[in-house]
């Protein structure tokens, strides 16, 4: 790929990048599961150690997530995303359409999956750096294992307990990690 072709990429990720939500739009925007987006970002804290490392950080990062707002997945995520956002001076997101960007969508599947949230790094000049998504690790792991063995009705109230239960650590350590790597 020509020089040229790299500045184009970067180009249309920065376009997508500003025409992108906020957090703050995102939970302005009317939605069947509105109540469930405010009601775990109202929740949703930083543990003291993942404040340090997120104030810790120095070199800008700018965070593309592909969503769609009847992921709960997303609902579970991205407050606490958001969270670590607003805890860094370093940090910047925003949300874009899964559906309406399915390019981008189908460079970061989890198999031949269009799962979501997905939250991509990048730097200053909009060169990727890492993902994220669309599940914490640990939980990613137990749904590919025994989680798509059941049934949806029961599969989904264990994958809610194992958010509130991890209120977010597992989410914001993992994305740390990968931001942690721009700043050397």
């Amino acid at each position: 790929m020509s020089t040229c072709g790299v500045d184009e990429k970067a180009h249309t990720i920065a376009e997508r990048f500003r025409n992108g939500s906020t957090f703050d739009e995102l939970l302005a925007r009317p939605k069947s599961n509105g109540d469930m987006w405010h009601a775990v970002y109202k929740r949703a804290s930083l543990a003291p150690e993942a404040i340090e490392r997120a104030k810790a950080l120095s070199v800008p990062a700018k965070l593309l997530v592909l969503n769609e707002d009847w992921c709960g997945d997303s609902v579970n995520s991205l407050p606490y995303v958001a969270r670590l956002v607003e805890s860094s001076d370093c940090l910047e997101m925003r949300i874009i359409g899964r559906d309406d960007n399915r390019d981008l969508m189908d460079l970061h599947l989890t198999g031949a999956s269009r799962s979501i949230p997905v939250v991509i790094v990048y730097d200053s000049g909009f060169r990727e750096h890492g993902w994220w998504g669309p599940r914490p690790g640990p939980l990613q792991q137990w749904m590919m294992t025994e989680g798509l063995a059941l049934p949806k009705p029961d599969r989904y109230p264990l994958v809610r307990a194992w958010y509130a239960r991890d209120r977010g650590k597992t989410i914001v350590s993992e994305i740390l990690s990968i931001i942690e790597k721009l700043n050397g």
